[in-house]
């Protein structure tokens, strides 16, 4: 396999840019190592914060505590919906997305199927669905997607359609509190900081999500989830996941 180009970091899927480095600088504080420096928005940052070893500890330890109660709490109710969606439309319960996680690898992000069968294949060939799918940041609305099942409708609103996203959390895909994943045609808004936000696991839950979700498009998004991966320590994390609930329940940003 050919060597990437001069400025380009290869993950094994894809390459992506990154930003070159711009002289020494000093290290960060609080434990931090300093790796390939880069930009987030117009100025630039000393470099790419890796977490402690305590930090990490601590997270996948609240991960894994989190999901694994919240799934068995869930259970008879993502059986009901389950049963709903059988009911209703012919097809599997759960629809694995192609996603990036951390260090730019493809995973599946599961989530309880809220559309017909034949849903994704329509999406690549129908030029409507697909221009309105880039324009609205790829996710089309739910009052333009006649795609969308009544179930899921319901699903998508409660933003109930990703709790199967806990058990990416158990299997190291996701964690509970990060970036949220993205399409791989979403990474060119990233730029030079793609690097950056490929370095932390993307989670179910961020910044993004309490600040707006949907509400925040790009260019704007790009920003708020580089910010986010700066800030993040675990203290940070048990805010966001406690922010998250009133989000979650008055649907704010939901599409």
């Amino acid at each position: 396999m050919p060597a990437p180009p001069a400025g380009t970091v290869e993950t094994g899927e894809f390459s992506y840019p990154v930003a070159t480095p711009r002289g020494e600088d000093s290290q960060e504080q609080a434990n931090v190592e300093v790796s390939r420096p880069g930009p987030i928005g117009d100025g630039y940052i000393r470099g790419i914060r890796r977490e402690s070893l305590a930090y990490q500890s601590a997270k996948r330890a609240l991960d894994l505590a989190v999901s694994a109660v919240t799934l068995t709490l869930a259970a008879p109710a993502m059986a009901a919906i389950a049963i709903a969606i059988k009911l209703e439309s012919p097809g599997p319960v759960f629809f694995g997305h192609e996603r990036l996680e951390k260090g730019g690898k493809v995973f599946r992000c599961l989530k309880f199927r809220s559309m017909r069968l034949g849903a994704h294949e329509d999406l690549q060939m129908n030029p409507v669905l697909r221009r309105l799918y880039e324009q609205h940041d790829y996710k089309i609305p739910l009052e333009l997607d006649g795609r969308v099942t009544r179930v899921g409708r319901f699903l998508r609103r409660s933003s109930l359609d990703e709790l199967p996203q806990l058990i990416n959390v158990l299997r190291g895909e996701m964690s509970l509190v990060g970036p949220r994943p993205i399409v791989p045609e979403e990474l060119h808004w990233y730029g030079r900081s793609a690097e950056r936000f490929l370095s932390v696991k993307p989670g179910i839950t961020g910044a993004w999500q309490i600040q707006g979700r949907s509400r925040i498009g790009y260019p704007d998004r790009t920003l708020v989830e580089l910010e986010g991966i700066e800030a993040r320590s675990f203290w940070t994390d048990l805010k966001i996941l406690l922010k998250s609930l009133p989000a979650v329940i008055t649907a704010r940003g939901s599409l």
